[in-house]
């Protein structure tokens, strides 16, 4: 375990591992260095890169600090690849891919960046996310269990009864233990969450390699906003992986990156 002080003084907690090209990765919602499709992930790509997965802020070991703004968890990721050795890959998946996309408009040194079904929501073809959805998630701060359940039926679009299925499952626990951090997910979507076509002046001074991947069993939805990001993005290459949906398995996605990062 290893530690970065972000701009703010808050503290960031990684695990480093493997040897060669950094890679950073970077967490959706409910995820972080003790549970979600990351850590696998991580040491699948430790065979060829140097891996750097680290805990957003408020999650796991790392710190947080009273008032959430973006700006702090992109000054978080750049804390983590100046620890890295000054610029590095990243690959985000969910509001992580979100996150990192914010951070590489906002001229981090990421030399290419993949990132796997940003949720942003860009026609009318699902119900639309609340506009009052952040507010509505702090709203429920005391009430984890809720927050969780407002996230995945209005955020994400699952039924109900997936949700109420989820409350048995084991990691049921260790997402109640996040879920504060949900508003930091929904913030991160920014205008990109309401129904909206892409603006795609935000990412206009892109200029490293970007890779969009979705996977061929996501929600219509979703996959219509994989290619979406896609045109959005200069020079975006867009892959769609067949057999896998929004919680594609490290499996699936690491010999797309290993690719991607190696080439």
């Amino acid at each position: 375990m290893n530690t970065v002080v972000s701009k703010d003084g808050t503290t960031i907690t990684y695990d480093r591992s493997g040897e060669g090209p950094a890679v950073v990765l970077v967490d959706g919602a409910l995820c972080s260095r003790a549970q979600g499709p990351l850590p696998e992930l991580a040491t699948l790509l430790a065979a060829g890169f140097t891996v750097y997965h680290y805990d957003r802020r408020g999650r796991g070991d790392s710190g947080d600090a009273p008032e959430y703004e973006v700006e702090r968890e992109i000054e978080d990721l750049a804390a983590v690849i100046e620890a890295a050795g000054g610029s590095a890959y990243v690959y985000g998946t969910s509001s992580g891919a979100a996150l990192a996309l914010r951070a590489a408009a906002a001229g981090l040194p990421i030399t290419k960046l993949a990132v796997f079904e940003a949720p942003f929501v860009v026609d009318d073809s699902r119900k639309p996310i609340p506009r009052t959805w952040v507010a509505d998630l702090q709203a429920l701060a005391d009430r984890p269990g809720d927050q969780i359940k407002y996230f995945m039926t209005k955020g994400i679009g699952l039924p109900g009864f997936v949700v109420m299925m989820m409350r048995l499952m084991p990691a049921w626990k260790g997402m109640k233990a996040v879920a504060h951090t949900l508003p930091y997910d929904a913030a991160t979507l920014g205008g990109n969450a309401f129904g909206q076509p892409l603006d795609a002046s935000q990412w206009a001074g892109l200029e490293q390699p970007v890779l969009v991947v979705g996977g061929g069993k996501s929600p219509a939805w979703m996959r219509t906003s994989v290619r979406a990001v896609a045109g959005a993005v200069p020079g975006a290459v867009h892959r769609e992986i067949p057999g896998q949906n929004h919680m594609i398995k490290a499996a699936a996605i690491a010999p797309v990156l290993t690719e991607f990062f190696g080439g």
